[in-house]
């Protein structure tokens, strides 16, 4: 048994659908208790102490935040080492900087090596939960698991499946993948915390049979996930309606396959319409909001609000490479500004929603993550409102919840994180060098 104590915060609803203000839980002086890897009790740390035997562990936080682990739900691990390159709009960005690296993994042991710096990076971030895009190549997808399993992490993760329109080396045969990614299944979905995902790159990466494979794929594995791009720019969506004359529409290219409900996630749709978003409400269909990337590539402004109050389930996604930082507190940082641009304000609330339990309910995990709460699986992340000399100036004197989360989105990054738990262990201590 292992006990964290200090101020926590949770969830008490959606603050997109109701009163952003009240939907914030907050306790100033917390106690959550966990042992072999789920949450046993929770709540203001004076009841919730004599509950429990006097031996208990305690880690105290007194100056810090404990809250959900955040959620990544669309982020490339291979990538992780052309972050930032500059200077290409989405397709030409592809082309020039994202094939040539993810050439670079037909090395099983370069896989593997950013595979263990991905997963370390992503502990200091505070994301203890992620669906992540391999490359087309079979072993990162097996490199990204091993290394999560070790971690004790709950991840969601597929190799890339295409085959047109890149290089040879990094395309799939005839068999557009399949055969791969049915041994990859067996390995790892439902090994541990793992779970797979089928993984087609977008559709213009897929010819039509490929895409077909894909979905009839899934049909075969329930409790899979599919996860695919969707409508990131308008240069990508004329390019779709070329190469499908027959789909009504780019989602619908998707449908079509049979590769869209309830645990599909799409990322970025920035361009999409008001039938596209009345498809992905009624489908089930889960969303991941990319703002760093999009802003980075130029891509468009993401409809936040438009999406989320139609009921669509929507997360947030670093993206990484197109993305600049893995780090959470950054990205929101970012859909901050997007959405002020879009003439909109995204209330911390909502943005730790995004973050947390949202993330968790657009990848079919509310039951499991995303909150602080007696039977979730203990995935904490513990933030310090006093990281930096800057944010330590802008939470002084005892600054309202609110007000401490906003600060850290728009000021803060890595260093915020104090401390992050996977499965009720330690896993990244800023104070101390990694396990």
């Amino acid at each position: 048994m292992l006990g964290l104590r200090g101020p926590a915060f949770t969830f008490r609803h959606d603050p997109f659908l109701g009163d952003a203000d009240e939907a914030l839980v907050h306790w100033p002086d917390a106690l959550v208790v966990m042992r072999d890897g789920v949450i046993t009790g929770f709540g203001d740390h004076a009841a919730e102490r004599p509950r429990h035997p006097d031996r208990l562990e305690v880690h105290h936080y007194p100056e810090g935040l404990i809250g959900p682990g955040f959620v990544d739900a669309h982020v490339h691990y291979p990538q992780m080492e052309m972050t930032g390159a500059f200077g290409e709009t989405l397709l030409d960005w592809l082309q020039r900087y994202t094939y040539p690296t993810e050439a670079r993994f037909a090395d099983a042991a370069h896989a593997a090596r950013i595979a263990a710096l991905f997963l370390r990076a992503l502990l200091r971030a505070g994301t203890t939960t992620a669906a992540v895009y391999g490359t087309v190549h079979e072993h990162s997808a097996d490199a990204l698991f091993a290394g999560a399993e070790g971690l004790g992490m709950r991840l969601i993760a597929g190799k890339v499946l295409m085959d047109r329109h890149a290089p040879d080396a990094l395309l799939d045969g005839e068999d557009h993948g399949i055969p791969a990614t049915r041994r990859l299944i067996a390995r790892w979905h439902g090994r541990g915390r793992l779970l797979y995902a089928i993984t087609p790159r977008f559709a213009p990466a897929c010819t039509d049979e490929a895409l077909q494979a894909a979905g009839r794929l899934w049909c075969d594995h329930p409790g899979t996930y599919v996860q695919t791009h969707l409508c990131e720019t308008e240069a990508e969506i004329a390019w779709v309606r070329e190469l499908f004359p027959a789909a009504a529409s780019y989602l619908d290219v998707y449908v079509r396959a049979g590769l869209v409900g309830p645990r599909a996630v799409m990322g970025h749709a920035v361009h999409v319409t008001e039938g596209d978003i009345a498809g992905l409400r009624e489908s089930g269909c889960g969303v991941a909001h990319c703002p760093s990337s999009n802003l980075f590539l130029g891509s468009g402004l993401f409809r936040l609000h438009d999406l989320a109050e139609a009921g669509v389930r929507v997360a947030l996604g670093s993206d990484v490479g197109a993305g600049t930082s893995l780090s959470t507190l950054r990205t929101l940082g970012d859909g901050y500004k997007m959405a002020r641009l879009r003439g909109a304000r995204l209330h911390p609330a909502q943005a730790f929603w995004l973050a947390t339990r949202g993330g968790a309910a657009a990848l079919r995990l509310e039951d499991r993550i995303g909150s602080l709460e007696p039977g979730m699986e203990a995935d904490l992340v513990v933030l310090d409102p006093r990281a930096t000399p800057e944010l330590a100036l802008r939470t002084e004197g005892g600054a309202e919840l609110a007000d401490r989360l906003f600060a850290l989105m728009t000021l803060g990054d890595e260093r915020a994180v104090r401390a992050t738990y996977v499965g009720g262990r330690l896993v990244h201590d800023r104070e101390k060098a990694p396990a």
